[in-house]
């Protein structure tokens, strides 16, 4: 194998390493995402434009793309901080926990928030207390907003570049193109198996509260508002799950035990499972069996916590492409 190439492999591990040590998952995706999609829809521009015309309208295809994302995300911000979604939601939990006050033993119903304030207040301890990991998956302080505007922004140079013509390059940089070629195609099979899980995940939640708990005629409260924040934060493993869970429990608590009871379980049973529906689809997407995922994830997440949860589905995807490249597999 020529020098060049090991580098380029030595490189790119190194940059792994950092990305997952230095907590910069989510500008590296936010790029990737920029990336991938000013690609494709570039592909549709006309073929007959002069150099110039093509480069401006890359620059536009980048700001469309840029201005969407961002779009998208100050809307799910918008839902998630608005009267009519958290707000709305926050106070049913309120009332919720304010009945539950009166039927659990004292030593616990003390703990348990008597205002929305109150509870406010509790949600930003936790927050607070598990920010580094929380931040990693997209929650978190404007120093994450600023690493992911700047991973979209180096996105979008690199997707312009790419349409560059380039006629010889020197050896080291065409093996880093070859790395980042594998890697986007890595990425895009992954994220759109991660769709699929977080519409999974949604449809099981929308068909338990909108369709089973009505033919036994249970109506759960702000029901259509849980199934799309469920929707809004099924992208973020782990940490989304747990947000939309915790209010569906605890809302259905305050219908009766019974209803706490089966929620609890059918969310604890659709969350153990998403690990394996993740393993399946990716694997399918990948051409990887769910054991190799299942392990990838159990290995990075031990040793970069969700960090390396949310990233092994893409690392491996790449590390197995690499070593199919290479006639190894």
């Amino acid at each position: 194998m020529p020098s060049p190439v090991i580098t380029s492999y030595l490189l790119a591990s190194a940059a792994v390493f950092f990305v997952l040590r230095f907590h910069l998952v989510p500008a590296v995706f936010a790029g990737l995402t920029v990336y991938v999609l000013t690609i494709k829809l570039s592909r549709h521009l006309p073929k007959n434009m002069n150099r110039v015309a093509r480069q401006v309208a890359l620059g536009v295809v980048v700001l469309c793309v840029m201005t969407c994302m961002t779009g998208v995300g100050a809307a799910v911000w918008y839902f998630i901080g608005s009267s009519q979604g958290i707000g709305a939601l926050l106070t049913t939990v309120v009332e919720t926990l304010g009945t539950l006050r009166r039927t659990l033993p004292p030593s616990v119903a003390d703990v348990l928030p008597t205002t929305i304030e109150g509870l406010r207040q509790q949600l930003a301890e936790i927050l607070s207390e598990h920010v580094q990991k929380i931040s990693v998956v997209g929650f978190g302080s404007l120093k994450v907003f600023a690493h992911v505007l700047l991973g979209m922004v180096v996105g979008g140079m690199a997707a312009v570049h790419h349409f560059r013509e380039h006629h010889e390059l020197p050896p080291l940089t065409a093996a880093l193109r070859s790395r980042l070629r594998v890697l986007v195609i890595a990425f895009d099979k992954v994220v759109l198996a991660q769709v699929k899980i977080s519409s999974l995940n949604t449809t099981f939640t929308a068909v338990y509260l909108l369709v089973l708990l009505p033919l036994f005629g249970v109506h759960l409260p702000m029901a259509t508002i849980l199934v799309l924040l469920t929707f809004a934060v099924g992208m973020l493993p782990v940490v989304g799950n747990l947000v939309s869970n915790t209010f569906i429990v605890v809302i259905s608590l305050g219908v009766s035990p019974m209803v706490g009871v089966a929620s609890l379980v059918f969310l604890v049973l659709i969350h153990k499972a998403e690990y394996f529906m993740n393993a399946r689809i990716v694997g399918n997407e990948v051409h990887a069996t769910a054991w190799e995922l299942l392990s990838a994830m159990l290995l990075l997440e031990s040793a970069f916590g969700i960090a390396g949860l949310v990233a092994a589905p893409v690392a491996y995807a790449w590390l197995k492409a690499e070593v199919k490249e290479q006639g190894v597999i």
